[in-house]
């Protein structure tokens, strides 16, 4: 006999823990089944997948080439331990080639560069399998410092790289704090935060962001540039906000690689396989040329646990030579593989990536109009389908709706409260609310959740206008 929401959810908070949070906050959304942008909790309420899950779920739910690929992939083959050769490992390291090359030769929308810059990016053509993103840029970490002999990595401030150790301290997002001291080789620069950065008041976004790499500039030197591996960069930025430095920032930051010798990690966990428009984040900034390239999210649309990190000719030249010092009992799942081809096949198919692109300009131009209509929307940011509002007491003021690190305001808790009562689901973190669904999305279906967004965004007008009468 199936269990109610309320059954359901009590035997989770039984016999299980909740990350991120203490566990009697827990008060989870049930769900039994999914289909494409939606799914139903265990009362049979549908709720509109606004942030793909953890922005990961990008085919949608459900999708029968997905499914019908593991299932046959199950009866032939499930696991081979990694020193195995298989053939889904095989054709998915080929097809991962491929799209590499294919977004890096495309050209990207809005941005310059040229057939020069796109030509030498070419070469990202080997992949290292792992079991999802955290572990991902752990391993990247280790190629990188394995294959310059430096220690230390430098990573932003305003970033999530995954909840292992190392990945936690590279990241700056706020939940590494618990577990410090973490790693001693991270070293943190500042964000091309043009909302928010001191450093860009009084400037123009392209002057914030020449300021800002010359001080990272200045942060190489203080570290000696004979020490830094690798700079670890989010293609294009997510969980803290959708901050993303513009082509002048990404210039600046691969003529520092290129000028000091260190090698460039852009993780694309969640910026990866069509959430903005492109095959990879970074594909906006053809100028770059990274050396390795975390991902996972939608490399299976997290039907199966699968990440990988992927290397050009001179990480992988080092270790034809050199000991990998890296391995995974599930690493090259051959179930995970069948997936992420079934993924790439969908993406190719079905034209998701240049899908993305066009509904981004929807969704896009519909958070704008809320902009225009509610004040206390002080940024709309991102491109494709991975945008994000931040909210504001006073626009003018720039005064966030909810404290950085801190819990929820009580407006912004009326929002999330609204939304849930609503039917969406998503993230609602600080003064933002993430607006990042399934590449599936229609218009129609946009125009619904936005329709969700707009009463939240009253429901906090509301409450706020309640507290500054007090």
């Amino acid at each position: 006999m199936s269990l109610n929401h309320a059954e359901l959810v009590q035997a989770n908070k039984a016999y299980t823990l909740a990350s991120w949070q203490a566990q009697k906050e827990w008060n989870p959304i049930s769900m039994v089944r999914g289909e494409g942008v939606y799914f139903w909790d265990a009362d049979g309420k549908r709720y509109l997948d606004w942030s793909s899950q953890l922005i990961n779920v990008n085919v949608g739910h459900g999708h029968p080439h997905v499914i019908r690929a593991i299932q046959e992939q199950a009866a032939r083959l499930t696991y081979a331990y990694p020193g195995i050769a298989t053939e889904p490992r095989a054709r998915l390291g080929e097809l991962l080639a491929e799209v590499a090359a294919a977004g890096q030769t495309s050209g990207a929308a809005g941005q310059t560069g040229g057939a020069a810059d796109q030509t030498n990016r070419v070469g990202l053509n080997k992949a290292f399998f792992t079991l999802g993103g955290a572990d991902a840029i752990e391993n990247a970490m280790k190629m990188a410092r394995l294959a310059t002999g430096r220690q230390k990595i430098m990573a932003r401030y305003r970033s999530f790289h995954g909840g292992t150790f190392g990945a936690m301290s590279a990241g700056g997002d706020p939940r590494r704090l618990a577990n410090e001291p973490g790693v001693p080789w991270v070293v943190h620069i500042h964000d091309p935060y043009t909302y928010r950065s001191p450093l860009y008041r009084g400037r123009t976004a392209e002057e914030g962001d020449q300021a800002l790499v010359d001080q990272i500039e200045e942060t190489v030197l203080f570290e000696g540039p004979e020490n830094v591996a690798a700079f670890l960069l989010e293609g294009y930025s997510g969980t803290s906000g959708i901050i993303q430095g513009g082509d002048v920032f990404w210039r600046g930051i691969q003529g520092l690689c290129d000028r000091y010798g260190i090698l460039l990690i852009v993780d694309e966990v969640m910026s990866g396989f069509g959430r903005t428009g492109e095959w990879f984040g970074i594909d906006h900034y053809p100028a770059v040329r990274p050396d390795l390239v975390a991902m996972a999210k939608g490399l299976t649309s997290g039907y199966v646990p699968l990440g990988a990190v992927m290397v050009n000719e001179k990480v992988a030249g080092y270790f034809e030579d050199h000991v990998l010092w890296a391995g995974l009992t599930y690493s090259a799942h051959a179930l995970a593989c069948a997936a992420g081809i079934a993924n790439i096949e969908v993406y190719r198919q079905e034209g998701l990536i240049e899908r993305a692109r066009e509904m981004g300009k929807v969704l896009r131009a519909g958070l704008l109009e809320l902009a225009e209509k509610h004040e206390i929307v002080g940024e709309v940011r991102g491109t494709g389908l991975h945008q994000v509002i931040e909210l504001v007491k006073d626009r003018g003021g720039q005064e966030p709706l909810s404290e950085f690190n801190q819990p929820l305001s009580r407006p912004m808790q009326a929002a999330a409260a609204s939304l849930r009562q609503d039917g969406l689901s998503t993230f609602v973190r600080w003064n933002l609310i993430f607006c990042c669904p399934p590449l599936v999305i229609t218009e129609a279906q946009i125009q619904e959740g936005l329709a969700m967004i707009d009463r939240a965004l009253e429901a906090a007008e509301q409450l706020l206008a309640a507290e500054q009468q007090l």
